[in-house]
Parts: structure tokens; C-alpha cells; sequence
């Protein structure tokens, strides 16, 4: 995945004791994206907006709550709906773009 003519914010996004890292970039049509790297672990997140997760690399299960457990690998994307708190268990290193729609 490519992305030109896009502004990157320096400032890092820094979750879990930097187990979780992110950089945000926006696109030239206005598009905010984050490109980031979850290592080994378990996490909770809180989605403000629909979030769709594409991943390059690694493997994951992820469980929007009280829903059930789905496994999701490099290649893959999974929808997070607006307001809605998620749980994710990163088993291998996972590189990620989020996009917020």
C-alpha cells in the first residue's frame, strides 16, 4: 500500500507503553488515516468513528464487545462501527493502517 502527497503529523501516537504506535498522515483528498504497530499483547480500544483496519503484516483476533472472537491475518480488513469498544490480541506483530470514515 502506497500513499502520496499526503501531510504526516511528527507527533506519534503512543498507547500501552509504546506497545502500540501509531503516525497519523492526511491524504490529499482529506482523508485521515493512521499507520501504525501493535506488538504481542492484549488491548482495548475505544472507536469514536467507523474505523476500517487493513493489515500488512502479522495476525490478530479481534471482539467488538459482547460480540464474539474473529482471527484476522495479513491482506485482511475488519470494520470497527462508531462508538463502539473493541478488545484485540495481537499474536504476532501487526502493521496496520487504520482508516477513519
Amino acid at each position: 500500500m502506497e500513499f502520496k502527497n499526503v501531510t504526516v503529523q511528527a507527533k506519534a501516537n503512543v498507547y500501552f507503553d509504546g506497545k502500540v504506535t501509531s503516525r497519523t498522515i492526511i491524504t490529499a483528498n482529506g482523508e485521515k488515516k493512521t499507520l501504525g504497530v501493535m506488538l504481542p499483547g492484549e488491548y482495548s480500544f475505544n472507536a469514536q468513528v467507523r474505523e476500517k483496519i487493513d493489515i500488512g503484516q502479522g495476525r490478530c483476533k479481534v471482539r467488538p464487545a459482547g460480540g464474539n472472537w474473529t482471527e484476522y491475518k495479513a491482506g485482511q480488513s475488519f470494520i470497527i462501527p462508531p462508538a463502539t469498544q473493541f478488545e484485540i490480541k495481537v499474536e504476532e506483530l501487526l502493521d496496520y493502517v487504520c482508516n477513519y470514515e
